[in-house]
């Protein structure tokens, strides 16, 4: 996914962002720090776990979109899948998105809503 940089966190590495989808927030795992303004190609990574029908909801069908709840990020997409061992993947467009969780079944397919209290983000180095 493709973001842009819009402002520094308050916290260490903390950065805002903009994407075709949305806007969020996230900590900045490149290996120099993120510049305002700067366009990068990443990948985000929810590091905690995840609970099924409590961090993950159904919702009515809507577009892909990220966006900034209180203290939280919140993505829309479809649950493309979720496997034994709790590793779920929600599609945002063209984009995957990989996460651990937990609980009762969701249907696949699906358009939900997925709430995380942390965000990193991974820039493509090339």
């Amino acid at each position: 996914m493709y973001i842009t940089i819009v402002r520094q966190g308050l916290k260490s590495n903390e950065v805002y962002f903009t994407a075709g989808c949305g806007e969020g927030r996230g900590i900045w795992q490149g290996p120099q720090a993120a510049a305002v303004g700067a366009e990068s190609q990443v990948e985000f990574e929810l590091p905690e776990l995840l609970m099924r029908w409590v961090d993950i909801v159904p919702v009515p069908p809507a577009a892909p979109a990220i966006r900034l709840e209180g203290e939280r990020v919140v993505f829309t997409g479809i649950l493309e899948n979720i496997e034994e061992d709790g590793t779920g993947f929600l599609r945002l467009g063209q984009d995957l998105l990989m996460f651990e969780c937990m609980g009762e079944p969701m249907m696949l397919g699906s358009c939900v809503e997925l709430s995380a209290s942390e965000v990193r983000i991974y820039p493509f180095i090339s």
